[in-house]
């Protein structure tokens, strides 16, 4: 969506977030109020020296007015401080409140959302523009702000002073805010330019270090610096557009001040030469500084309104998110301690894009207490499952109950906080062993972590590691093993003491070794839990109490392994013999 030049809705939306820091904002005006009064007096404190003390040679005078000026001086000084601590210390307490609300807002966000929204546009939204609206406060409105005030107090002393070479520098500010209101156009659409190039370049290169093994394992290093390097040269570009227009007008802008100058020089020499009492050398003295003091403000007000503009865009960007209800509806009434486990899907139908269902007219029933295995192909809806379940996704149609009670009827905390889930690809966050099991749970404490792990028997292997509990894992857990990390995540799960368990594929990709250990785990954190288990090595659910075969998206089959495997031309008898005869062929 194309900003506009000046989006008022926007701009009083952002406003309401400094209602918490209203005796800050007030005092940043005040002081704003102070330094244009302050910077003003100078030049006129200057002409009464001149006019008044030099050329009457009254020695006592001018001392008298040299510590005035300095007194006014340190005022302005004291002003200027207080004025950009304050409208800076303002702008980032607004962004911190901000960044806090589009964070906790895409906390609830269905998993959907993340599905089609790019990683790196997010950070860009979640850092680099918001840190771009605190710039509308410590480069832009208050800046603005006080410039404007400056040139009108300006004004005011330098009608008061003398309104004939006033009124030569009234007729060349229309010049200079003409040039200034293109420039400001100009800047506006290169300025929205960039943010799209910045955003571009972001979610790339967040995509291509996430995704490093498989550029270098497929060899496409020069391909993927070909593309970086097409969108690296737009961003130049785009950067290029603000650098030309900001080249052109700033000399235009010094042009337009130095003739001002001159012919306010000029025409005030001629009345001083002729004799008209009107002007005199203190006129002169004060508006060099007069002039360079209106028309500086009126220039950089122009680049004060380009950090008003990225703010602005940048805060529309941000609301949109914001703004964004892609949320599941947490209407949900019961709080319920702790399930008893029983598990049933009714005639659900789900789809991830609209007519094209993954799951179709599901009826599935699982009892308290029971591990029921899900296996089939790849595609065939298992994992879609879990996520309905923990209601990541709303389902289409249908209805599932968990405990007699729609899902919907529970508060999400009530339902995630009792369904723990063991994935294929466990994510670890860039942190201690110790922090990745609690997940900073301050109620969990490392004495209950090491109990725990020596009771699935996943303690010798932590204490085997660097700083045993306390060893870092790196981003992503990549200073461990697949396997490693799964022991990590089936402790995360079992110290979360949920009533449901689910394991997703949990087996799939590890070592002879980790497997065993995790079978050890799984057999004790399923104790007296239900336990629901997709699995793609069939060998390792046979023990299931039930096992449920699934095909695009239905469920072609369904119980023991015995039972199942003792079906002629059966589904799950095909998976298991062509599984069985594969790792045969394997071990030999």
């Amino acid at each position: 969506m194309k900003a506009k030049a000046f989006d008022t809705l926007v701009f009083k939306r952002i406003l309401k977030y400094t209602k918490p820091y209203q005796w800050r904002f007030n005092s940043v005006v005040f002081f704003a109020v102070s330094l244009s009064v302050f910077a003003a007096l100078r030049p006129y404190l200057l002409k009464q020296t001149v006019d008044g003390y030099i050329k009457t040679h009254d020695a006592h005078g001018l001392l008298f007015y040299i510590v005035l000026m300095g007194i006014v001086l340190l005022a302005e000084v004291f002003s200027q401080f207080y004025f950009v601590l304050w409208a800076n210390w303002l702008g980032q307490d607004i962004v911190k409140d901000i960044r806090i609300k589009l964070f906790k807002h895409m906390l609830s966000f269905k998993m959907k959302y993340y599905d089609n929204a790019p990683v790196g546009q997010l950070v860009t939204r979640s850092v680099s523009d918001i840190e771009q609206i605190a710039k509308i406060f410590s480069q832009g409105l208050f800046m603005i702000i006080s410039d404007l005030l400056k040139m009108v107090v300006v004004l005011l002393f330098m009608f008061y002073m003398n309104w004939r070479l006033t009124w030569i520098v009234i007729v060349a500010m229309p010049i200079l805010v003409f040039f200034t209101r293109i420039f400001q156009r100009k800047m506006q659409v290169a300025f929205e330019d960039v943010r799209n190039q910045v955003a571009n370049m972001n979610t790339f290169v967040q995509e291509r270090v996430t995704g490093m093994k498989i550029v270098q394992l497929f060899n496409r290093e020069d391909i993927e610096a070909e593309k970086f390097s097409e969108i690296n040269d737009k961003h130049r570009k785009a950067w290029i557009k603000t650098i030309l227009y900001n080249s052109i007008f700033f000399p235009i802008a010094d042009i337009i001040s130095s003739l001002t100058l001159g012919f306010v020089v000029l025409y005030g020499g001629i009345n001083i030469l002729h004799g008209d009492h009107f002007t005199t050398f203190g006129d002169l003295f004060s508006y060099t500084m007069f002039i360079g003091m209106l028309f500086n403000p009126l220039r950089q007000i122009a680049d004060k309104f380009n950090e008003m503009q990225m703010g602005m865009i940048a805060a529309n960007r941000v609301f949109d998110i914001i703004d964004t209800q892609d949320q599941i509806q947490d209407t949900g009434t019961i709080e319920a301690p702790k399930f008893e486990g029983n598990i049933l899907f009714r005639g659900v139908r789900f789809s991830y894009i609209e007519n094209e269902e993954i799951i179709k007219g599901l009826d599935l029933e699982v009892k308290a207490g029971e591990t029921v295995a899900i296996v089939g192909s790849t595609g065939a809806g298992k994992s879609t499952i879990i996520n309905l379940l923990n209601r990541f996704y709303e389902i289409d149609s249908g209805t599932i109950c968990i405990d007699g009670h729609s899902i919907k009827d529970y508060s999400l905390t009530s339902i995630r906080k009792q369904i723990a889930v063991v994935l294929q690809d466990v994510f670890l966050f860039a942190d201690t062993i110790l922090n990745n099991i609690t997940l900073f749970n301050t109620e969990i404490t490392k004495e209950e972590v090491i109990r725990a792990a020596q009771k699935i028997g996943v303690h010798d292997f932590i204490m085997s590691l660097p700083e045993n509990y306390d060893y870092n894992v790196k981003e992503r857990g990549v200073m461990l093993s697949s396997g490693q990390r799964q022991l990590i995540a089936f402790l995360r799960a079992y110290m979360s003491n949920p009533s449901i368990l689910i394991l997703d594929e949990a087996t799939s990709s590890i070592d002879t070794h980790s497997e065993e250990l995790i079978q050890k785990a799984t057999e004790t954190i399923t104790e007296g839990r239900t336990s629901i288990v997709i699995a793609h090595r069939l060998a390792t659910i046979v023990n299931a109490d039930k096992i449920v075969v699934m095909d695009k998206g239905v469920i072609v089959e369904q119980g023991s392994h015995q039972e199942l495997v003792g079906k002629e031309n059966g589904y799950y008898k095909k998976l298991y013999d062509s599984q069985f005869a594969l790792e045969g062929l394997a071990s030999e």
